[in-house]
């Protein structure tokens, strides 16, 4: 009897851990859908500014047909792209994203905040890259999606390796020559502003300001530098085998990853043990394993 109470408590607590991640990814996804239809509601569109991506199209629609609703014209653009999800992805991402679909739908046409009193469109532009960048950046954070671009972000992230703010700059690029052609191409270079901006705000929030650095040490003193990085700097370090090309000597060289508020630490670990050390530090586009982060399994 005691083995099937144990398998119970287990089961029980196998599926309260499934309801929190399930609550904390729609948490986000909603979260995440409210700060960028603010910023929509009360930046983008009473400033006359293209969006980006699908919701982009969408706002392009209502500026021509103003009894367009933005929430519902977004859900039926979404349409065809959900079956791209649903076959491309998974249909646990998908469900999520017809979650953020829908839930998008309704804030746009629910949260009607008051205009942002900015004058200056460069202004304008850019804080609104920053609050609708944020609200993406937050929702891509969970296991879906608010649908539209992000659908296409995610796969050309899982299929080609493409940074997600990326494929979405390069994909809204082309509604804002869209939009340049029916409303002129002053709107459209100050959209530009914006698509550029919530695009690296979007990268900056995935990557939570902490991008990390691989860093390459070449010096005599490799054992003591490394011993350093363990205590000081309290990271790992591999030895590479190397060979110098013009002495022709087989020598050990440093591999350490970090991040860039240790670099200027582990700078000075380095240059206080040997002066002489090269050092090479390179930004990665991603670094998975333990302590680094784990690989996003939608």
């Amino acid at each position: 009897m005691q083995p099937k109470a144990q398998t119970a408590h287990f089961d029980l607590d196998k599926i309260i851990l499934t309801w929190k991640t399930v609550l904390y990814n729609l948490f986000l996804i909603t979260a995440g859908i409210i700060v960028f239809v603010i910023g929509m509601n009360s930046i983008l569109i009473p400033n006359k500014l293209l969006g980006a991506g699908v919701s982009g199209a969408a706002i392009i629609i209502h500026y021509l047909f103003p009894s367009a609703d933005v929430g519902i014209t977004y859900f039926l653009l979404n349409i065809p792209l959900m079956f791209l999800g649903w076959f491309s992805i998974s249909k646990r991402f998908m469900l999520y994203t017809i979650f953020g679909m829908a839930f998008f739908s309704l804030a746009a046409a629910v949260i009607k905040t008051p205009p942002v009193p900015l004058k200056d469109p460069i202004l304008v532009a850019v804080f609104a890259g920053i609050v609708c960048g944020t609200g993406a950046g937050i929702v891509l954070r969970s296991l879906g999606s608010a649908g539209g671009v992000d659908i296409l972000a995610i796969y050309g992230n899982q299929r080609f390796g493409l940074r997600p703010g990326l494929s979405s700059f390069l994909i809204n690029a082309v509604v804002i020559m869209t939009g340049a052609y029916f409303f002129g191409l002053q709107i459209a270079l100050y959209s530009l502003i914006y698509v550029f901006t919530s695009s690296k705000t979007l990268d900056a929030v995935l990557t939570g300001f902490n991008q990390r650095l691989s860093t390459i040490v070449i010096s005599d003193k490799y054992k003591e530098i490394a011993e350093e990085i363990f205590k000081k700097v309290n990271r790992g370090a591999t030895f590479l085998q190397a060979q110098g090309a013009y002495t022709g000597s087989p020598r050990e060289v440093i591999f350490t990853i970090t991040t860039l508020t240790e670099l200027p630490k582990l700078k000075n670990v380095i240059f206080n043990i040997d002066p002489e050390a090269f050092v090479v530090v390179n930004s990665t586009l991603e670094v998975i394993g333990k302590r680094h982060g784990t690989r996003k399994v939608y």
